[in-house]
């Protein structure tokens, strides 16, 4: 990854932010970074909907919950038009799986991580964009979305195959949707400057996404983690690192801005920059999910 010097931001202290009054909703806000986020941005004075299978956190103040199988591409467009994105000042996607060994497939047609990891997220942000921040005042900034991935890591995806039916095999499945993602933040910046859109790579962190790939109680899943967490900070640390970028005056200017581990502004990949590659991948993207017979919002 390289380092874009042209965006920065001012850090502060996360213990500094006071978001009373600030709205969010968190898509996979119910397990690792999401989970994390949700529990500190209520912690400082948020209300935050978080979106997910199974909600932990009921005895907190300030969380709510939407039940969805974001597997599902009508789940994913439910959920799109439940969110209040009128007035929403903060929408973040951190769901997210990794590859199974062996190909699974939704009961839509769809690789299962491309549909819970990526496409999930398109169908949300396709039902939402063009109603974000219609009903805040005229005075407050654009509204944020962060759609955390891997930017910036040269994946390019394979157009022909994003499906992963000519072809299967864990990582090149997986980074499909790596590039997916970044490509959304870079045609929905594009698509709707009525907001702001963000990528974030959060580089490892000890969470619970690869318990598809190694199983969820296995000797191999825990011995990952073990080592990931040797090596790589865990939620609360990166949740805190991360937290004050969000809110950032500085981000104003910057839609389509991509951020790494630290939080410093890194450059995209070159290859999703090429807006006849961008087009076309956004029409396989949007290809694949009509299969689900779920229609887009333009």
């Amino acid at each position: 990854m390289k380092i874009d010097k042209s965006v920065t931001w001012r850090r502060v202290a996360p213990q500094s932010l006071k978001l009373e009054g600030l709205r969010v909703a968190i898509i996979g806000g119910t397990g690792g970074i999401g989970r994390g986020l949700s529990r500190f941005l209520a912690s400082r004075g948020a209300a935050v909907t978080v979106v997910g299978q199974t909600f932990r956190d009921s005895g907190i103040s300030g969380i709510d919950f939407i039940k969805a199988d974001l597997s599902l591409m009508r789940e994913a467009k439910r959920v799109g038009e439940r969110l209040p994105a009128e007035t929403l000042d903060l929408v973040i996607f951190t769901t997210g799986i990794f590859a199974a060994p062996k190909r699974q497939e939704t009961p839509e047609g769809i690789e299962r991580d491309m549909a819970v990891s990526y496409l999930s997220r398109m169908v949300i942000i396709r039902e939402m964009g063009a109603r974000l921040g219609k009903k805040r005042p005229d005075s407050a900034p654009k509204p944020r979305v962060f759609v955390w991935g891997f930017p910036g890591t040269g994946q390019a995806g394979t157009i022909d195959d994003l499906n992963a039916e000519k072809s299967y095999g864990v990582i090149s499945a997986h980074m499909n949707g790596i590039a997916g993602n970044e490509v959304l933040v870079l045609d929905s910046a594009k698509r709707y400057p009525n907001a702001n859109f963000f990528g974030l790579n959060p580089g490892a962190v000890q969470t619970g996404i690869r318990r598809n790939l190694f199983g969820a109680h296995t000797v191999l899943f825990r011995l990952a983690e073990a080592l990931i967490g040797l090596f790589s900070p865990n939620v609360s640390t990166y949740v805190e690192r991360i937290a004050p970028l969000l809110v950032s005056p500085d981000l104003e200017q910057h839609s389509g801005a991509m951020f790494n581990k630290k939080g410093q502004a890194i450059l995209p990949t070159p290859k999703l920059t090429d807006i006849s590659y961008e087009k076309e991948f956004m029409a396989a993207s949007e290809k694949l999910v009509s299969r689900a017979k779920v229609q887009l919002a333009s």
